[in-house]
């Protein structure tokens, strides 16, 4: 990005408004009677008529005498144009009749023949975005140049830099109408004469995003153009890549100094103590190293530090002591988050007393928050989240009158938070208190205790608030924002609650509590955008609330009942549904396909019966249906594949019956698939291989039949295949070791993502690169190519009619952690290529036709998994073997 030039809010910013060095005024002479002089006419003729006018404030340029023409000035003893000023001055609040006397149009580069001018104005124009033109660089008699608040954008001519007698120069743009300009390069600045006594690129100077990768090292920017008397510099958004050079702390006059993202290394050098009458210092997103310097603490002007978002690193004990020293300090803002800082917070924390804004998030700290902090009385906002805190917060933390906001979360806080920690705060809107579940932290707080604070957020997680909903939480209703997580609660709470901020809650979330009760019906949510109420002990109907709600998490509660039919009109809004795990009855609602919005829709172990909806449309956005362990009866529902968008398709634990759909074959994003546990029946579908991205196919417990097509080997993405507990007939298809994801061992992380979001479990993760074949009438031996799915995890091929021997080279599976071949008619030794799976914890070949020693390297002790298997012998076994035998054992 390049060099932007911004407007500021003049009241916030008036001391920074301008850079003035010195106020010189060009001599412009005085009018005596000069007369015009005829090229220069036909330059001031040309320039006019490129320009537009609607207001008609050039109509009186005409006539012979240019010199007597508004807004042009001759010298009075060479009659040389020296001077145009066409300032538009009619300064109206009203943007029409601004607009009216503002000139326009273009610039003619006639007016580089007005070789002796010397000042120049066009400021408060409207050029609509024209570039300032290059052939200005070329008037080097101009001492006094001003295109502000003209509308001027995009690049900054750097042959400006060759005004030699440049004394004053404004190019401030203005906040209306926003027009940017930039430059590539500062090259030209350097150019700029050291006569140069007014410089104003906006009210500040603005050197951002200027694709910058080289911080000067010497000094010859700032002595060219005087920045010594400099009180703003920003640097920021640039790529310098460099450590801070010295020659910035010469600007004893700096007040500001902004160098966040700029791509700084190193430390601040000890020179910054020059600097003072600083009062904001950002170096924020760098890479800054080092202790945080304590010569800091000196600058007895500072109020404002930002150095968050670098790598600094060890204690701030003498940072913060030095600013103990300083009685008088006057810092009111001090940022350090996400820095590699660590060790205890000193008590010298409690010397920064104008301090409003403390944030030390995101570094190691670790030890209790110290008293000393209620000794901060202007404190309005603390943050000491993620960091490592493992102590106790001090009492006195409940003198800050004046804080408001409190961030407290991710840490591994214990101890007993008292009445007096809270009773003084009387100005707190936000706390956030969270941490490990392992520690313990308990808000002892009287049970009818009323708070002199009305909070506007809550987010408390990990910490024992409970049993009770106690008082000062029921009298919070101006919360904007909920979060009790795992606080213990087993109470019913009022459903006055619920309507005191409904108005204005925008998120509600009560997940993993004992919370027992109904909820209240028929509440107005406006701002509601998610609903959390997971994993309680909730009952009753389900909450038949009007909101906007985008997310519902309802699931792992006692709700029962049928769901509202105008759940569309409800809840339009709806992304993701969750309400797994409940008591739910009668049919899912079609007006659940009115939601176009939904994404996710998960109803797993509920009792509803019926036939699943059929009305999806292709403007739906369903991702993934998890309606598995209910009572859903009737055929598979054909317009699910009228859906794109759909990923995820969980219908196992049903009383479906009937064929998959052939429409099935048009679900080209499908990469999920489980309709295991229904009543389904006919032949598996050749089509199957069309789903290309097919990662996961559970068609277990169904009653097909037939022989495995094999068209399924071409769904080469597969990582789940469980065809178990059929009637499938025939050999395994020889071409299985075309599935190149498992033979591979393909990444499936996407896998994982995309199946977990949807059902917020990981039991699929379980079945990861397994092949479950068992329960069937399979025939034939076992094919040697499926050896060559060497990332294979789980093969379960028992109960079944395979024969013939188990091959030695078995041992390609090198990643095999389960095996069951029991209930075949295998026959032959037990390869020695077993006992070379060091993965292999699984184990189980009973009931086959097994015969001679098991190998004494195989580590299965148990007989149970060699039971059935009469010819089989060895220590695990009744049977033992033939000295010979066991000789033969000995040597392998």
């Amino acid at each position: 990005m390049d060099l932007k030039f911004r407007a500021f809010t003049p009241s916030f910013f008036f001391s920074f408004l301008i850079i003035i060095f010195l106020i010189k005024k060009p001599d412009l002479g005085s009018a005596s009677n000069p007369k015009c002089i005829s090229t220069e006419r036909q330059a001031l003729q040309t320039f006019k008529q490129s320009l537009t006018d609607p207001s008609g404030r050039l109509s009186s340029w005409s006539g012979p005498d240019c010199c007597k023409w508004p807004g042009v000035r001759c010298d009075r003893r060479t009659s040389h144009v020296i001077k145009i000023d066409l300032r538009n001055r009619n300064q109206t609040v009203y943007p029409d009749e601004f607009k009216q006397n503002c000139l326009g149009g273009k610039i003619h580069p006639s007016l580089t023949h007005l070789k002796f001018l010397s000042y120049l104005d066009l400021s408060s124009n409207d050029f609509n975005g024209l570039e300032i033109p290059e052939f200005i660089g070329h008037m080097v008699s101009l001492r006094y140049l001003n295109l502000s608040f003209s509308s001027f954008s995009g690049e900054v001519p750097a042959s400006l830099g060759n005004l030699s007698k440049l004394e004053s120069l404004d190019l401030n743009i203005g906040s209306w109408p926003s027009f940017d300009m930039r430059a590539s390069s500062l090259r030209w600045l350097s150019g700029l004469p050291r006569s140069l006594t007014y410089l104003n690129m906006g009210y500040e100077l603005h050197l951002i995003n200027c694709e910058l990768n080289k911080l000067p090292l010497s000094s010859s920017l700032s002595s060219s153009a005087n920045l010594k008397l400099l009180e703003v510099l920003e640097l920021s958004e640039n790529s310098f890549n460099s450590p801070i050079p010295n020659w910035l702390f010469d600007l004893t006059s700096l007040r500001k100094l902004s160098l966040q993202r700029a791509g700084l290394e190193g430390s601040i050098p000890s020179g910054i103590k020059k600097l003072k009458l600083l009062e904001t210092l950002d170096m924020s997103n760098n890479g800054l190293t080092g202790e945080i310097p304590a010569v800091l603490g000196g600058l007895p002007q500072l109020k404002y530090i930002d150095l968050s978002i670098n790598v600094y690193q060890g204690h701030i004990h003498r940072f913060l002591d030095a600013f103990s020293k300083n009685k008088e300090n006057k810092l009111v803002y001090l940022n350090l988050r996400f820095n590699k800082l660590n060790g205890t917070l000193p008590e010298s924390l409690g010397t920064l007393r104008n301090l409003q804004t403390l944030d030390l998030s995101t570094n190691s700290f670790s030890g209790s928050l110290p008293s000393s902090v209620g000794n901060m009385s202007s404190l309005k906002k603390l943050d000491i989240s993620f960091n490592a805190m493992n102590g106790t917060i001090a009492e006195s933390f409940g003198k800050l009158e004046e804080l408001v906001e409190l961030y407290l979360m991710e840490n591994q806080w214990n101890g007993v938070l008292l009445k007096s920690h809270f009773v003084n705060l009387r100005s707190l809107k936000i706390i956030h208190l969270t941490t490990d579940p392992n520690r313990s932290l308990v808000i002892n707080l009287p049970s009818t205790w009323v708070p002199p604070f009305r909070l506007k957020q809550i987010n408390i997680e990990n910490c024992k608030i409970g049993p009770t909903f106690p008082m000062w939480l029921q009298v919070q209703n101006k919360l904007n924002s909920v979060t009790l997580r795992n606080t213990g609660i087993a109470d019913k709470i009022p459903h006055s609650w619920f309507s005191g901020i409904a108005s204005h809650v925008t998120e509600l979330i009560l997940e993993n509590n004992r919370i027992k009760g109904t909820l209240p019906q028929n509440l107005f949510f406006p701002k509601l955008n998610t609903i959390d109420l997971s994993s309680n002990n909730f009952e009753g109907p389900f909450p038949c609330w009007t909101t906007n709600a985008t997310q519902l998490y309802l699931y792992q509660n006692n709700f029962s009942g049928s769901l509202p039919l105008n759940i569309d009109a409800l809840m339009p809004s709806l992304e993701r549904m969750y309400l797994f795990h409940n008591s739910f009855t009668g049919e899912i609602p079609s007006s659940l396909c009115e939601v176009t919005g939904l994404h996710i829709l998960n109803l797993r172990n509920n009792r509803f019966s019926g036939s699943f909806p059929n009305c999806w449309q292709i403007s739906s956005q369903l991702n993934g249906i998890d309606a598995s362990e209910n009572s859903i009866s009737g055929k598979i529902p054909e317009s699910l594949c009228e859906m794109p968008s759909l990923n995820v398709l969980l219908l196992n634990q049903n009383v479906l019956e009937g064929n998959i759909p052939d429409k099935f074959q048009n679900c080209s994003s499908l990469t999920h698939i489980d309709l295991g546990g229904n009543k389904l029946t006919g032949k598996l579908p050749s089509w199957l291989s069309k789903v290309l991205p097919l990662s996961m196919l559970r068609l277990q417990n169904n009653f097909f039949d037939g022989q495995i097509p094999d068209d399924l080997c071409n769904v080469q993405m597969l990582h789940i295949l469980d065809l178990s507990e059929n009637k499938l007939s025939g050999p395994i298809p020889k071409c299985i070791s075309s599935l190149i994801a498992i033979a591979q061992g393909q990444s499936s992380e996407g896998f994982q993502k995309i199946v977990s979001r949807v059902t917020r479990t990981s039991k699929y993760q379980e079945m990861l690169d397994s092949i479950n074949l068992s329960g069937n009438n399979i025939t034939g031996e076992i094919p040697v190519e499926i050896f060559d799915l060497s990332y294979l995890r789980i093969l379960n091929l028992s109960r079944n009619s395979i024969a013939g021997s188990i091959p030695g080279n078995i041992s390609k599976l090198g990643h095999l952690e389960t095996l069951d071949l029991s209930s075949n008619r295998f026959s032959g030794v037990i390869p020695h290529g077993l006992a070379e799976i060091s993965s292999l914890h699984t184990l189980n070949l009973s009931y086959n036709k097994l015969e001679g020693s098991i190998p004494k390297r195989l580590k299965f002790e148990d007989p149970s998994i060699y039971i059935g298997n009469e010819l089989l012998c060895g220590k695990q076994l009744p049977k033992k073997c033939p000295r010979k035998q066991q000789n033969a054992v000995l040597i392998n």
